[in-house]
């Protein structure tokens, strides 16, 4: 005799599995934005190709949630 509960369906899978893929997505933007800020910061970039590099990844962001 098996325990139902404990096994897992593909939907549950699959939504793990996007979970997991937008985790990653937020991971990388983060990454990302904290890297031009810190290019920012050191005077490597102006304040408007930094603000373009963060709504580039906002916009991944979405695209991600979107997805979902």
């Amino acid at each position: 005799m098996t325990d139902d509960s404990a096994v897992a369906t593909d939907g549950e899978n699959a939504t793990e599995d996007r979970e997991e893929q937008l985790r990653d997505v937020v991971e990388g933007v983060l990454s990302d934005i904290d890297a031009a800020h810190e290019d920012y910061e050191r005077g490597y970039t102006d304040a408007d190709a930094t603000l373009s590099v963060v709504m580039t990844h906002v916009e991944r962001l979405r695209e991600a949630h979107d997805a979902e």
